[in-house]
């Protein structure tokens, strides 16, 4: 078997697993899998991530498991693949300097690395170290070519061939001094947005608040801005998300909601408020936890117009008919395994670089 059919072997019965695991945890069934030894130990680290990290709920870590199982089925693996060559690679390890924001962001840039043939040299975040060792430990469990394939370490990377590095505008100055020499992807800080028309049927925007609340807003598929017509309703936006209220019970969300609160009044900032999420009037992307930006528009085309020239600070555009590669209400965070971060095809990096 070739390095590509033996990937797509390890990884659908990876897919296999997530999807049964999830099914199991998330129903009241006590089924054979309960002896499992993979089940027993995933469902463990589930339970040790909250303590590592209070943003990493059980809810959040089994969702982007379960997204993770539904990506990784033969099929799509085949159809992801077949877009590129990938016998024209020629090995090399790849320096993965990960996220941590969020359950398992870094681990399609180590599918990418894996995938096409080469061998992963991984520094994790501190706020996520047992995941996606997790997943590896499991691939290696159930296909021997891996062992070896995908080193963690916590030492200064040396040895690499590429890099491909995620973090913030600050740390992306650091990674491009350091790293630039190499061949290499470096990510900086990005947020995605959703452009409302007042047309929304409630379950549109009961769907956009899966796109601003899960994960509390983290990730950079995370909707933290939206821009409305200077006639909107903002009283329906706000009956719309009452579904999500209960993100208040989580103690971390609530100091954050409780702190930027506080800041604002203080500030004497206009804000809107209904218990759970502040709305702050604001021309920047980057709103803090448990606050979203809105801006007005008076017309479409301009708003697209200068959407296009910020394209650089955004990941995602949320709408329904306003823009070309917009994302559907409620699905930025379920991208296919051909979205790839910043528009940066990393499988065409990785095959193109010797």
């Amino acid at each position: 078997m070739t390095h590509h059919n033996l990937t797509i072997e390890a990884f659908v019965k990876l897919g296999d697993f997530l999807r049964t695991f999830c099914e199991f945890i998330t129903s009241d069934n006590n089924s054979e899998h309960l002896n499992h030894k993979w089940t027993a130990r995933f469902k463990t680290e589930i339970e040790m991530a909250q303590h590592y990290n209070g943003w990493f709920s059980e809810e959040n870590c089994i969702h982007a498991f379960q997204e993770w199982g539904n990506l990784l089925t033969r099929e799509n693996l085949e159809a992801w693949c077949e877009n590129y060559n990938l016998t024209i690679n020629k090995e090399k390890v790849v320096a993965l300097i990960m996220a941590g924001n969020i359950p398992l962001v870094g681990f399609h840039d180590l599918l990418c690395v894996l995938v096409t043939g080469n061998k992963a040299l991984v520094k994790l975040s501190s706020n996520d170290q047992k995941l996606i060792p997790l997943l590896i430990d499991y691939v290696n469990s159930i296909e021997p070519y891996f062992e070896g394939r995908v080193t963690f370490t916590k030492e200064k990377l040396e040895h690499y061939d590429a890099v491909i590095a995620t973090g913030s505008n600050n740390t992306a100055r650091y990674f491009k001094y350091y790293f630039g020499k190499k061949p290499h992807i470096i990510r900086k800080n990005r947020n995605s947005v959703a452009v409302l028309n007042g047309k929304e049927s409630g379950e549109e925007l009961t769907a956009l608040g899966e796109d601003i609340f899960r994960y509390f807003g983290l990730g950079c598929r995370s909707v933290s801005k939206i821009f409305i017509p200077n006639d909107y309703n903002i009283d329906t936006f706000f009956k719309a998300m009452f579904p999500h209220n209960d993100i208040i019970n989580h103690n971390k969300y609530a100091n954050n909601y409780d702190y930027n609160k506080a800041v604002y009044l203080m500030s004497e900032f206009k804000i809107l408020d209904n218990g759970f999420l502040i709305l702050k009037e604001e021309k920047s992307y980057g709103s803090p936890i448990a606050s979203l930006f809105y801006e007005h528009y008076n017309n479409s085309e301009e708003l697209k117009a200068k959407l296009k020239l910020e394209e650089d600070n955004i990941q995602c555009i949320v709408s329904s008919g306003f823009i070309d590669n917009e994302i559907s209400f409620g699905q930025t965070q379920k991208p296919s395994l051909s979205d790839y971060a910043d528009g940066i095809d990393t499988v065409n990096f990785l095959l193109r670089t010797s």
